[in-house]
């Protein structure tokens, strides 16, 4: 019997590392615009408390810039940011290519609850007057 218990303790203490992050947003430069980004990353971190912005190469700026912007609107807290390089397989060359990475950890601000309410009841207020 006591080997049942362990066994239950073992699957109740588990974790399972997930390496499909449900709160990862990976930027690449597919034109979508800058906001898109902004706005998603907002509602994962409502989802989440946090979110993590991915980019290789040339969408590095994107995801800057979208960190930038939350954190200059005090939306977020940089948690942490990672820097790395990554071989990606050039099918025009026939040999790897590397490509820079970034990773951006952001975590929801004390006021960021406060601050969407607030921008909330301002997209209301706006709709209501449009519709008057």
């Amino acid at each position: 019997m006591a080997a049942v218990e362990q066994i239950t303790d073992g699957v109740h203490n588990l974790s399972v590392i997930d390496s499909g992050k449900k709160n990862r947003i990976q930027v690449s430069n597919t034109k979508k615009p800058l906001f898109f980004y902004v706005n998603l990353a907002k509602r994962y971190m409502q989802q989440h408390n946090e979110v993590e912005l991915s980019a290789l190469g040339m969408a590095i700026a994107t995801v800057v810039s979208v960190a930038e912007i939350l954190k200059n609107g005090e939306l977020a807290v940089e948690k942490k940011i990672m820097t790395s390089t990554v071989d990606i397989k050039d099918d025009s060359r026939g040999r790897p290519v590397q490509k820079a990475k970034i990773e951006i950890l952001l975590e929801k601000s004390e006021d960021f609850d406060k601050l969407m309410a607030a921008a909330a009841e301002e997209d209301d207020f706006d709709d209501g007057e449009e519709q008057s």
